[in-house]
């Protein structure tokens, strides 16, 4: 893998790396200069009156991403909240780093792919995409690896469909690196049954809803070709046509 192929991406859609390993390291997230606090501080209060279920948790982000010999990548990370985060949402702001997140392709047993609708209290309300979330900073003293990073996406895949897979069934497929230069780690589920996906989403959404919780994904679909994909209504992750056409051209190879 070269410097060239890890360019920052320039083009309207995701860049899609298939590396064979990947590697983290910890680094130490950018210092906010006054004026990036105070607007971080406003932005961050914008937020909260838009959407009062936001919190201001610790969340991983992505700090850099190069190879590592000639077929991984490393990946550097760095711990910071919510709240520092939504400075990407500030033009001109400076303090801070795009978002490190898991997502997992879910196949069909006849070849389509489960994508959600994202709910209203979401960041992105009505957005298409796969299974997934930002990644969470381990504990002090554990490590933020691979297969952390596999049990993560395994439990948002739950978490999102009500689908319950064993961490060590997902197979690491590819790396993608948007247009902001967030950078996902994209994991391949075993095929289900579709009737198997539906069921498990539809008490999913039941159970969620009798809580009185509103599910991070509040309608599903399953499609096959990129083309099916610009047919959703609305908008949609920019790695999610790219990604569709390497499923469709490769399937899970």
């Amino acid at each position: 893998m070269t410097e060239r192929q890890l360019a920052p991406a320039v083009a309207a859609e995701a860049e899609v790396l298939a590396p064979a390993r990947i590697r983290l390291a910890e680094t130490a997230a950018p210092g906010l200069s006054p004026g990036d606090r105070a607007a971080m501080d406003r932005a961050w209060a914008d937020a909260l009156r838009a959407n009062p279920t936001f919190f201001d948790g610790p969340v991983a982000v992505c700090a850099g991403l190069r190879p590592d010999g000639p077929d991984g990548v490393l990946v550097s990370w760095a711990r910071t909240t919510y709240r520092q985060f939504v400075l990407r949402r500030v033009p001109g702001a400076t303090g801070w780093l795009p978002a490190l997140f898991v997502a997992v392709v879910q196949p069909t047993d006849d070849g389509r792919v489960l994508v959600g609708r994202m709910a209203g209290p979401t960041a992105h309300p009505g957005r298409w995409g796969l299974p997934g979330g930002n990644v969470e900073p381990p504990a002090a003293g554990d490590l933020l690896d691979p297969p952390a990073l596999r049990c993560h996406a395994a439990r948002e895949l739950l978490e999102e469909t009500g689908l319950a897979t064993r961490p060590e069934d997902l197979t690491q497929w590819f790396v993608v690196r948007g247009t902001n230069g967030n950078v996902g780690v994209l994991y391949l589920a075993p095929p289900r049954p579709a009737g198997e996906l539906r069921d498990a989403f539809g008490a999913m959404l039941a159970a969620e809803r009798s809580r009185g919780v509103e599910p991070e994904f509040d309608g599903m679909a399953l499609i096959a070709t990129p083309k099916e994909a610009k047919d959703l209504a609305g908008p949609q992750v920019d790695y999610l046509q790219p990604v569709l056409r390497r499923y469709t051209e490769h399937g899970s190879r």
